[in-house]
Order: structure tokens, then sequence, then C-alpha cells
């Protein structure tokens, strides 16, 4: 077996060609040169498939997947992390529009020999302009503390195959916040644990057609929450409608709705007995929650500087927001 050898994941939707060029290009840089990488596309698979041949000269360990369907950006990754080589020894995750740069994998690989997923910083640079915004400053909580903010980009990371005999089917809701990225971390967590380096290993690219950007963005002014306009916004989007009780549910989902069925999720697939975690996550999370663990947790990581005051605000408002919905009620509809 190939000791070194693994996947790389690109989802790919109508992408900009010269940042699909140059994210590809990046790729085949690489100084660990032994994996493949599956671009599976989300719709019609033949210009991408023209435009990687084109950008690769015909590189034989880039394979483009797709068969036209419209699947999504979650499920368009878990399309591609279905198809990749059963002999990989470690899965990494690439978004279209970034650039890695050529000693990524070399760092992080070694460290897989102790937890399941590693990540590391990035650099945030806006095109087309090319100026550069900052750099990222994610650190690795532990699994409470995963599940209550995600640090973790899919596109920064590198994990271990293991851990997608917990982590497949992805669960998937109707939320601005719903992430593969978030789910594995959470996953990885439950296991040999997660790992993030301070080293900055990627350009992370900012532009109109991100479908994230830097979750950093998440909270604080610019977050799901910044407005009113925003906030009816966004429940037109995911819920349908600008209806007060759609407008509840879309704020129930943004914070304890997702983590609610992340939560649950992990406890039903895996092993974790009467462990300390298990009790934590049951307080915290899942559809036994408590309103006053989760307010002690919520005050102490405001205080440890884990997250900001908003993104408290925000939390409490999307667990009222629950009562109002009986959200317990709607992610075990979900979950089915």
């Amino acid at each position: 077996m190939r000791e070194q050898f693994g996947s790389i994941v690109l989802a790919a939707y109508q992408p900009d060609p010269e940042l699909f060029r140059s994210q590809l290009l990046s790729i085949r840089s690489q100084s660990i040169e032994d994996w493949e990488c599956v671009i599976t596309v989300d719709g019609d698979p033949r210009p991408i498939a023209e435009l990687v041949v084109s950008s690769t000269q015909g590189d034989p360990r880039f394979r483009v997947i797709g068969d036209g369907s419209r699947r999504g950006f979650i499920l368009n990754f878990e399309h591609g992390i279905r198809a990749v080589d059963p002999e990989a020894r470690w899965v990494a995750l690439s978004d279209q529009d970034d650039e890695w740069y050529p000693h990524k994998l070399e760092v992080l690989l070694p460290h897989l020999t102790e937890v399941d997923l590693v990540s590391a910083q990035s650099r945030l640079v806006e095109k087309p302009s090319g100026r550069v915004l900052g750099v990222t400053s994610r650190h690795d909580p532990d699994l409470v503390g995963t599940l209550l903010d995600n640090q973790f980009s899919g596109s920064a990371f590198v994990f271990r195959p293991e851990i997608l005999s917990v982590a497949l089917p992805f669960p998937t809701v109707s939320t601005r916040t719903a992430a593969h990225d978030h789910w594995l971390a959470v996953v990885a967590a439950s296991g040999r644990g997660t790992r993030m380096l301070p080293d900055v290993l990627q350009d992370y690219v900012q532009h109109q057609g991100n479908v994230f950007g830097d979750p950093s963005g998440m909270t604080g002014p610019g977050g799901p929450l910044g407005s009113v306009r925003t906030a009816f916004d966004l429940a037109q989007k995911w819920e349908g409608s600008r209806s007060p009780f759609a407008l509840a549910r879309m704020v129930f989902w943004l914070n304890v709705g997702w983590r609610q069925l992340l939560a649950d999720t992990l406890i039903q697939r895996t092993d974790l007995g009467t462990s300390a975690r298990l009790a934590e996550i049951d307080s915290y999370f899942s559809a036994a929650r408590r309103f006053s663990a989760l307010h002690r947790l919520l005050r102490q990581a405001v205080t440890d500087g884990r997250v900001s005051r908003r993104f408290r605000l925000e939390y409490l408002a999307s667990w009222f927001a629950g009562i109002l919905v009986r959200g317990r009620a709607l992610v075990r509809r979900v979950r089915g």
C-alpha cells in the first residue's frame, strides 16, 4: 500500500476560469506528489473537464466526476468524498478558487499520526484587486468548543478517512450555517481529536462569488443577524417566507437547531457511552439540552474571548426562537 497516497476533493460549480486554473496549478505544485484530485462538478461536467485538461496538461492525477445533477455545495462535497480511492490514507478538501502553498500537504500530513483532522491558517486575499485583508487566527477548541463555534474551514484541513464511517451521510438542513466542515470537525473532535497549526499554508480568496467567505465573518457587524432586513432576507431564502413564524424558524436553525442536529446525529452514530463528553453535549446542544447549562457555557466563552458578545446574543435569540417553533421536535422530524 502507498503510505503517503491520498485524495483531494475539489467541489466545482461554474468557477471563474482564472481562479480555478490557479488553484489547479497550486495543487499540482505540491511538494507531496502521491495523490489524486477528484473534481466533483455540481451541474454539467463537460466545460470543467475541458478546463482541467487544458490547465493541467492532461495530468492523470486529476479526475472529473459529475452526472449533470445539481446537489448543492455540501452534498457536492459528499459526492466527491464518496468517490475517493479506497486506498487513500488521507483526504483533503479544496475550494475552486483558493491557492495552496507548495508545502501545504507536507506540513499537515505528519500530524495525522496523532489526530483525526489537522488544519492551519490562511491569508485572506481579495480578488480581483489582490489586496491582502489579513490572516486568520483560528484556534483548536475541544469537542464542546467545536460544536459551539466552528474554527475549521474545509479548504484548509486534511483528515483521516476513518472518520467517514461516522461522518457519512452528512446531516443537512436548510440554513445559512449548515456546513460540512463543521460536521467533519465535530466527528474528528469526538474521536482522536483535532489540531490547529499556526502556519499560513494557503490564500483564502474572498470575492463576490464565495458561498461562505471567511467564516469568522459569521458573527460581528456583518453577521447573519446584522440587521432586521438581513434577517427577513434570510427567512425568505431559507424558509420561503417573511412571516414571523418563518423568521423564528430561520433564527432557530442558525444556531441552536443546527447544533442540535449535529449533536443528536453524533450521539446516534457513535459510542460515547456515559462519558463526560456525552453529558456535556447533552446538556448544551442535544434534544436534552438545558438552558442553565448553555447560558453558563456562553457566558464563559465570552469571558474567555472564544466568542463575541454578539454571538452570545444571537445564540440566545435562537434558543427562544426554538421555543416558539417547537425546535426540538422540528430537528427530530428533519432527522427522520
